[in-house]
């Protein structure tokens, strides 16, 4: 695999690298990105193999990350139009403006126009919804998303963090009313954090969703800085985080191991499973160091066999809010009653009797 083996996102023709540029680390603002200088060399490097995903957000380091890329692709204007450039609003950088951030009219109105002026373009690929609003109106988010798109401002709407009962709801909205669809989801995944397989990647996969991971490392400790002999890191930028627990150290020494065995970096393996799950799209990978950044590259030239992918799975085996389990376990052997369906019997559970006292 490579970075221009694109696949398209959702329902949509909007074709994306299999790995997404994050950018949540340019701007040294908060004492633990990467400078211009060195975000420059990380957007080259993606763009030299092929990729033409990059993401950021209003809020990552304050605008700075927004103004990196927009600098750099300024100098490069027969770049931009080939790039699936996505930044995110909801976050509020104006300190006493109750209407600076959030997902109302005037927010997202004003949101956009400043990312625009930081990235230093017309138009926004994906604008993404960053987080959950439980008193805004989803209407008039989507109202005023639509009419973005309708006047050349965006091209396409995503939600980042947004649970799924609300995506789906916004998603049904949408659709009823013609407004411009959602197209993709971002979430929290990977080895050390699974539960959006609860709700949030199987309404992805049944409404025509993409799904983008971000943080598929789980903040540094699926890179290889970690195991049971060496539990803690000295490394500043994790200073802010907890150590891995017992149950994550089990996880953590299982791809290690595995790294080895396949001849790649722990971060690889851990990056080539989450790219290879079921539902997902494209990763979302980032670095503070243009060598970070190549290894985590490395990834696309990894394969990991079913029984490897089986045994990470077991290992790393979330618990999930109910009714998930009970679905799983229940819902089919219940529905057949110990007819063979799909070629899967349910003979293990027998078969309800009507008036039978044991039920």
């Amino acid at each position: 695999m490579s970075l221009d083996s694109y696949v398209t996102l959702g329902r949509s023709g909007l074709r994306i690298s299999p790995l997404t540029l994050g950018t949540m680390t340019f701007g040294n603002d908060y004492g633990w990105g990467a400078g211009p200088e060195e975000s420059e060399k990380i957007l080259a490097t993606y763009l030299d193999r092929g990729g033409n995903s990059i993401d950021t957000a209003n809020v990552y380091t304050n605008g700075h990350s927004e103004k990196i890329i927009g600098d750099y692709l300024a100098g490069r204007s027969s770049l931009r139009d080939r790039l699936v450039l996505g930044t995110k609003f909801f976050c509020n950088l104006h300190p006493n403006d109750p209407n600076g951030g959030g997902p109302s009219r005037k927010a997202i109105v004003q949101q956009l126009e400043n990312s625009l002026r930081r990235l230093r373009t017309d138009y926004i690929d994906i604008y993404w919804l960053h987080n959950f609003d439980p008193v805004t109106p989803v209407e008039e988010t989507l109202r005023t998303l639509d009419d973005l798109v309708s006047a050349g401002k965006i091209r396409y709407v995503g939600f980042s963090d947004v649970p799924a009962w609300a995506t789906a709801e916004a998603a049904t909205i949408a659709r009823l009313r013609g407004w411009a669809p959602i197209i993709a989801l971002q979430l929290q995944y990977s080895l050390l954090e699974r539960t959006s397989e609860g709700e949030l990647i199987p309404m992805a996969q049944s409404l025509g969703m993409g799904v983008l991971p971000w943080s598929p490392l789980h903040g540094g400790m699926l890179s290889g800085k970690y195991s049971s002999a060496n539990p803690t890191t000295t490394d500043t930028a994790r200073t802010w985080a907890a150590a891995p627990t017992e149950a994550e150290l089990v996880v953590i020494d299982a791809v290690n191991a595995l790294a080895e065995e396949v001849g790649a970096t722990p971060a690889q393996t851990a990056l080539a499973w989450a790219q290879g799950q079921p539902g997902i799209t494209s990763t979302l990978i980032g670095a503070r160091r243009i060598d970070q950044f190549e290894n985590n590259l490395g990834a696309l030239d990894v394969h990991l066999t079913e029984a490897q992918r089986a045994a990470l799975n077991e290992l790393s085996a979330p618990k999930l809010n109910f009714p998930a389990e009970n679905n799983r376990q229940l819902a089919r052997m219940l529905q057949f009653a110990g007819a063979t369906v799909d070629g899967s019997p349910s003979a293990a559970y027998p078969p309800l009797v009507e008036n039978d006292t044991r039920y």
